[in-house]
């Protein structure tokens, strides 16, 4: 495993886009802080709607739109150059957005108008980076707050300040990901470096949330105190900020509409998306029959998307599907709407122009672009990592410190701990390849396999196809380093794809891929071909044919090989660098979408180019919400993905470890992946499979709080030990610490009297009471006792 390589003066980063030419993704930062002042908390309690009376009887109001806030008098830096311009340095090292490809003055981003900063003259302020300025607001009650923002130098995060007319003030978590790897509204395919030349990597800009609380009157906002912009320090950057005025009565708004290229699981049909907001006073429910459907000429609405039940200040985003009718073509672009009904009336409507059915892929950036993570792998949440090759057999690097997978790439640093190693326990004649025999898959049983990752409660597996020292794990044509022609003389992915479409078929299967290798002849990650580290004298690259054309004669036709013989699910790309990454990727959307039965894959962002359907940060996760796809890996390893044979049992992630991680990212809106190292014969170490089975024992109770689920538009979390999901008929409370007598969640959980509080796994049903906004729940000594590691409380709402 390997994150993107960057620069060493740049920072992380992120990506996405709009409507239109900027799309799709949203990152929310919505983390409740400790309240200061007589109000207690940062967010009207939704469980106080219940009181509101019904007012207007069936008549929906009016939401007012979003009003933005001048930020210009507290630019500080210069983050957006034009060609030419130079003078700029939105993250210290002088690297800049170019202003070529984004917006200037007003515009509507994820359905939200910004005044977004021009930029014309070299050296002009853009932007503002957070350093605890106070920002005035027009004095009124507001839903929300969103920022257009970025980080640099990594995810900076830090606790904003409202403060309301009446004397109180609240906190909150405000953070944006980092430009350069993350997910945002606004994407430009490269930036300017610091000599004005174009840097050829996708940087972004992301919507950002912050709840607020209707009830009070907000005048002012203190931003969190992260900055100034440097090299390798986080910062959080504010380009534009818009605030949302609530609503009264019944009032409800569409955001972010927009067609995809994705399928409805159910019908097939495609789906269009949209977040439909409970800007008003009033719950919705049943008796509401809120329905969204979609209105355009040369298509009709097939699966209208229901809204059973949202709470004030609530958001729900929904999928809509529709088919093209005879004489429409697969691309066609028309001007269309979509409309949400209730009560008889149309509530809301937002105009739209949507893209009617799924065009070919074309090997561009524009075309690529609109691909996004397919409705399964929304849903699945848990997936196994599997990093399995040559580097199984030493099996060593030093505990918690690297990656064991890495070996090779370490010996031949005289440097770092495994150069010494090797030298000690092999010898200085003993090269890498001379591991290659000794591994031999000689247990290997790929039924157990794939019935252990069922069992733990995983619903996707990711198989290294081939990591970066090049061993494929395949029966490649374009070259002998492989599995086939050497060591095991067997083709491991088809035998584990073959068991689990048999065994388990109700796992997705994914395949990971190193785009470069470290010592490839033909394209050396490390700067030269293979040498033995203590004599430098050139070795053999065993099964390979020097000579070749890297990308077009090796990377690009061993990447068709998997798609076309194995038909993964999930194309997992590692590293990036030079790549044919757009044709390859045109070829595999279109070889899964033309299929007599589609198939909805998905690939991640390492592939060397910017198109991606979601984010891979390892080792790590998100503090809030990122909307825009991701997906977090780790091994159960302290620190190393494939088998390190030095590590004890008790460092080893214990069952309590990957649950509270497992609903950490959920909550989040991301994925987990996490990983096992088998050993080179194939089996897979007891501790490993120990904790996997442990953790399906906790998802055979708990799993409907993870499968299916969304994140809470209100926060993801609360304090160090709560965390939140949601589905259309439930909403769940995760307690990461054994509660005591009296669980007290101070959040505006949308709960009201009359409905119904459970624990799953406990059989009656919980006493629960409404106190200043805070949720009471009674917790027996019998219901703490039946629940391990996360005890998960669910709401179910009264019709």
């Amino acid at each position: 495993m390997c994150t993107t390589p960057r620069h060493s003066s740049d920072g992380y980063g992120h990506r996405e886009v709009d409507v239109g030419r900027f799309a799709r993704r949203t990152v929310l930062g919505l983390g409740v802080g400790t309240a200061i002042g007589a109000a207690g908390f940062g967010y009207a309690p939704a469980a106080g709607a219940a009181d509101v009376p019904d007012e207007g009887g069936g008549e929906w109001g009016q939401v007012p739109d979003p009003l933005p806030v001048a930020l210009t008098a507290l630019f500080d830096n210069d983050g957006i150059d034009r060609s030419g311009a130079g003078g700029g340095s939105f993250d210290g090292s002088g690297y800049t957005y170019p202003g070529e490809e984004l917006p200037s003055g007003r515009t509507e981003v994820a359905g939200i108008v910004f005044d977004f900063p021009a930029t014309s003259a070299a050296g002009e302020k853009n932007n503002v980076v957070a350093a605890g300025q106070r920002v005035e607001l027009p004095k009124s009650r507001y839903l929300s707050l969103h920022f257009l923002a970025a980080s640099s130098y990594g995810p900076a995060s830090g606790r904003a300040t409202v403060h309301y007319a009446d004397g109180t003030t609240a906190e909150a978590a405000l953070s944006a990901p980092d430009w350069y790897s993350g997910g945002g509204e606004l994407t430009t395919p490269y930036r300017y470096k610091p000599d004005g030349t174009k840097d050829d990597h996708q940087v972004a800009i992301a919507v950002v949330e912050l709840g607020l609380d209707p009830a009070r009157e907000a005048v002012a906002l203190t931003l969190p105190a992260t900055g100034p912009a440097e090299p390798d320090k986080a910062a959080l950057h504010i380009f534009a900020l818009s605030a949302q005025p609530a609503a009264a009565g019944r009032a409800v708004a569409i955001r972010n509409a927009a067609s995809t290229t994705s399928l409805l699981e159910e019908s097939g049909a495609q789906s269009v998306e949209a977040t439909l907001l409970n800007a008003g006073a009033v719950w919705l429910t049943p008796a509401d029959e809120v329905r969204l459907a979609v209105d355009v000429d040369g298509a009709r609405t097939v699966a209208p998307a229901a809204i059973p039940h949202l709470g004030p200040g609530e958001q729900a985003r929904v999928h809509i599907g529709i088919r093209n009718g005879s004489g429409t073509a697969p691309g066609t672009t028309k001007d269309g709407r979509v409309v949400a009904t209730g009560r008889g009336e149309t509530a809301a409507e937002t105009a739209r122009k949507l893209t009617l059915g799924v065009p070919d892929y074309q090997p561009t950036d524009a075309s690529l672009i609109t691909h996004q993570a397919p409705h399964w792998f929304h849903r699945v949440k848990f997936g196994i990592f599997i990093h399995w090759g040559v580097y199984a057999v030493p099996a060593w690097a030093p505990v918690g410190k690297q990656y064991a997978e890495w070996y090779w790439r370490h010996m031949d640093d005289p440097n770092n701990a495994t150069y010494a190693h090797h030298r000690e326990v092999h010898g200085e004649d003993f090269v890498y390849d001379d591991f290659i025999p000794r591994f031999t898959a000689g247990r290997y049983d790929p039924r157990s396999w794939v019935e252990l990752f069922r069992d733990a409660g995983a619903q996707y597996h990711v198989l290294t196809s081939k990591h970066h020292e090049g061993f494929a794990l395949w029966d490649t044509k374009v070259s002998d380093r492989s599995s086939v022609k050497l060591g095991p003389r067997r083709d491991l992915i088809k035998e584990l794809f073959d068991a689990s479409r048999q065994h388990t078929p109700e796992l997705h299967r994914g395949l990971y891929f190193s785009m470069p290798e470290w010592f490839n002849p033909d394209n050396p990650w490390a700067g030269h071909a293979p040498r033995n580290p203590y004599t430098g004298e050139p070795v053999p690259y065993t099964g390979y044919t020097a000579g070749k054309d890297y990308v077009k004669d090796y990377q690009a036709p061993q990447m068709l090989e998997l798609i076309h013989g194995y038909e993964p699910q999930v194309l997992w790309c590692d590293i990036g660098g030079v790549n044919d990454s757009h044709r390859v990727l045109a070829e595999y959307f279109n070889f899964a979408k033309n299929r007599p039965k589609p198939l909805e894959v998905t690939v991640n962002n390492r592939s060397g180019i910017g198109p991606h359907d979601f984010t891979t940060p390892e080792y790590e996760t998100y503090e809030n919400t990122v909307v825009a796809k991701w997906e977090a890996s780790r091994g159960l390893d302290p620190y190393s993905y494939g088998y390190n044979a030095a590590t004890p049992d008790d460092q080893y992630m214990t069952a309590e470890e990957i649950v509270h991680s497992l609903v950490d990212i959920v909550s989040k809106n991301g994925n987990f992946l996490l990983d096992i190292g088998p050993k080179a014969d194939g089996t897979i170490p007891a501790i490993m499979e120990r904790r996997l089975r442990e953790t399906g024992a906790w998802l055979k109770v708990n799993g409907e709080s993870i499968y299916g689920t969304t994140y809470w538009s209100r926060m993801a979390q609360l304090g160090e030990d709560l965390r939140f999901t949601v589905k259309p008929d439930a909403f769940y409370i995760h307690s990461l610490a054994k509660p005591g007598a009296t669980l007290t969640v101070e959040a505006p959980v949308p709960v009201r009297e009359g409905d119904k509080v459970t624990m799953l796994g406990y059989p009656r049903p919980l006493n629960f009471a409404l106190h200043n906004g805070a949720l009471v729940i009674d917790v027996p000594a019998a219901a703490r006792d039946a629940g391990e590691h996360a005890w998960v409380f669910k709401v179910t709402w009264a019709r």
